[in-house]
């Protein structure tokens, strides 16, 4: 049966929204994101301090759409507002790990006594801070500091060993969470 939905979202304070042609352009006090928000049949739009969310004659597809876009628009909001931090622990217990943040590079040297370093790539707008055994990423974009941390973790990965033993690596502790109402 197809009916119309609704849902309106408050603004926060501090941060200016702007949508073109289907691209929501949003900016706070910790930076700028934008992101491409166009669904069929899905309008967003903005109105004074709030952004409404709407389908006519809309089906379950439509009512699934408006609830991740309003996922993603909060997750906008608290990325201009607050960022978002992902920490990870750096575990070493056979060998002594040493890892660097350089010129946009991430590395990890002498996991599990290895000569070659292991690396990635650290995308523009993330920013890696290494203090002692913690890693802290963070960036406006949950994407990308997500998609970093997992990177990060992954580089790390034992193949061909029992896990039971070999437990070194650099692994998730903290993510940052979007606030309960």
């Amino acid at each position: 049966m197809k009916q119309d939905f609704n849902e309106k979202m408050e603004i926060p304070e501090g941060v200016e929204i702007k949508i073109e042609l289907g691209i929501l352009n949003a900016k706070g006090p910790k930076g700028e994101l934008s992101k491409i928000l166009r669904v069929p049949n899905v309008n967003v739009e903005v109105k004074e301090k709030d952004v409404f969310i709407s389908a006519k004659k809309g089906t379950k597809r439509e009512k699934r759409m408006i609830g991740t876009l309003k996922s993603h628009i909060e997750n906008i909001f608290q990325g201009v507002t607050e960022g978002h931090i992902y920490k990870l622990k750096i575990c070493s217990t056979h060998f002594p790990m040493t890892v660097n943040n350089n010129n946009g590079e991430f590395s990890v040297q002498n996991f599990l006594g290895e000569k070659v370093p292991r690396t990635i790539k650290i995308k523009k707008g993330v920013d890696i801070k290494i203090e002692g055994e913690i890693i802290t990423v963070e960036s406006v974009d949950k994407e990308l500091a997500g998609q970093t941390a997992a990177s990060i973790e992954k580089i790390c990965r034992i193949n061909n060993r029992d896990r039971r033993i070999f437990q070194d690596g650099i692994y998730m502790i903290e993510k940052s969470e979007k606030k309960k109402e």
